[in-house]
């Protein structure tokens, strides 16, 4: 029996100290009831009957998880409510790193490349000490067993939606993403005013004064993007309203976007600080190129919203 001995040995050090000789006794009546059941079948036992026996039982760490099963590091019972805290201050984390990565890529006027490496290495640094905090905070409350888990919103059966397709429900990330664009082109916009007129009149480009002027009365619909994101977070479920919300708010921004496209010149470039990097007519081609595939997504987003209408009759 000195293979039982060992094997029982085995799975009491996987075990917790206070467990392990109740467990230890209740494993051993178990084995030895199977080589005692065994033994009046074939008689006398031999090693590698029992051999056989400890193997169909498995190794020790799995015998020993099916008797105390390893505690994960956030309670289960708290996991949604910590993936949802998570989302939500990353998505937060995102957005005030674009407004901050902005804000200095206009002010040193750096290359799309060093702007896209400040966004990802301030925004990963941020993530990372976040993800830490949130997650140390859960274990540390999933480790106190007094605490009432409450991680189920109050709710009501009449207040649940209506079933629909999969495509009503609104993920968090395209939420924070479209956060993240009206934030972007917020601090374009009204980045001028932090700007005396000579720092202005210094810049290698700026926006010309007449675009200027329209994308500031835009504002407004780029705020009502923002108030419309801020529900979806409450309510991340489409309905009638907030689909017509949403095509209303596409119809403007397909607007702005066209509008800007014909309405002339959109920056203005001293060329002689890039001689020989591009003319102006090369500027003004690609600035149009880059709103015309722009303004596909509002126009996407209006055509499959129209579409989703339907659904509500």
């Amino acid at each position: 029996m000195d293979l039982v001995t060992r094997y029982i040995a085995a799975v009491q050090r996987e075990l917790p100290e206070n467990k392990r000789d109740e467990i230890g006794r209740e494993l051993n009546a178990n084995i030895r009831d199977q080589l005692d059941a065994l033994a009046e079948q074939k008689g006398e036992l031999t090693e590698d009957d029992m051999v056989a026996v400890l193997l169909q039982l498995g190794s020790p760490r799995d015998v020993a998880e099916q008797f105390v099963p390893p505690q994960p590091l956030i309670s289960l019972s708290y996991m949604p409510v910590y993936r949802y805290t998570l989302y939500m201050v990353l998505g937060i984390l995102f957005v005030l790193q674009i407004i901050a990565s902005t804000s200095t890529w206009l002010h040193s006027q750096f290359g799309l490349l060093l702007y896209l490496k400040s966004l990802a290495s301030g925004f990963i640094g941020d993530a990372c000490l976040a993800f830490t905090a949130i997650t140390l905070t859960y274990m540390l409350v999933s480790r106190d067993a007094n605490t009432a888990v409450t991680a189920t919103p109050s709710w009501h059966p009449r207040q649940l939606p209506g079933v629909g397709p999969g495509w009503q429900h609104i993920s968090m990330q395209n939420i924070f993403t479209d956060l993240g664009t009206y934030a972007f082109l917020l601090v374009v916009i009204w980045y001028p005013l932090a700007l005396t007129p000579e720092q202005l009149a210094a810049l290698p480009m700026r926006i010309t004064d007449a675009t200027w002027q329209f994308l500031v009365w835009s504002t407004p619909v780029l705020l009502a993007g923002i108030v419309l994101n801020i529900g979806q977070l409450k309510q991340r479920f489409w309905s009638r309203k907030m689909l017509v919300a949403n095509i209303t708010l596409n119809g403007a921004l397909l607007f702005i976007l066209l509008y800007l496209a014909f309405s002339g010149p959109i920056f203005i470039v001293k060329t002689e600080v890039w001689p020989y990097i591009f003319s102006t007519e090369s500027l003004h081609r690609s600035v149009l190129l880059g709103l015309y595939i722009t303004a596909c997504f509002p126009l996407y987003e209006l055509w499959r919203d129209c579409r989703r209408l339907k659904h509500f009759g």
